[in-house]
């Protein structure tokens, strides 16, 4: 018997921060919610950090999530950049953790858009729009940083579910085939 397993995405940042949830049931990931928790008016580093914390504390509360997948921070022109989304990364991982979630996953921002479009340079629209179509619902545009932070979710339970993937991880194509004889075509 398989269990219900809600995954938190998380969509870190400093200025805005986007969170979604989902629900999966057997193989089936459905929409429970998302957010986006806009911080830009706040002028102190350390009382946005408090406020992601006390954010993603909430969200934990209310759904329980089981498992985080997470933005990972990626490099560009500034290092400050990354260090301030490390620390906004940090803050809602702590808060998912004392909030009993198990397993922590990061991805990085290409791999989610790969997973739900097929191409990791897809616009956040493109991303939105078979996030709807996948989990049959609407969302609005203004919440484009809860749209990935959706998509991250899903990017987890497309990871952890294939088993394409937990090939990978113990002996790729040679041991899968070995254990799944049955998916050889002859």
């Amino acid at each position: 018997m398989e269990t219900e397993r809600i995954i938190l995405g998380i969509d870190p940042g400093t200025q805005l921060l986007g969170f979604g949830i989902i629900r999966v049931e057997g193989k089936k990931p459905s929409y429970v919610d998302m957010g986006v928790l806009d911080i830009r008016k706040e002028p102190d580093a350390y009382a946005k950090l408090q406020s992601i914390y006390e954010c993603i504390s909430q969200v934990c509360k209310n759904y329980r999530p089981t498992e985080l997948a997470i933005e990972s921070p990626f490099y560009g022109k500034n290092a400050q950049v990354v260090l301030k989304l490390g620390r906004a990364q940090g803050a809602a991982i702590l808060a998912a953790k004392e909030y009993g979630v198990q397993t922590v996953t990061e991805y990085a921002p290409r791999k989610a858009k790969e997973a739900i479009v097929g191409n990791g340079a897809a616009s956040k629209e493109q991303v939105q729009m078979m996030l709807e179509k996948t989990l049959n619902v609407k969302l609005e545009s203004r919440h484009l940083d809860a749209t990935d932070a959706l998509a991250i979710a899903l990017c987890h339970h497309y990871e952890t579910s294939s088993p394409l993937t937990a090939a990978r991880g113990k002996g790729g194509w040679e041991q899968f085939l070995k254990e799944h004889p049955e998916r050889i075509s002859k």
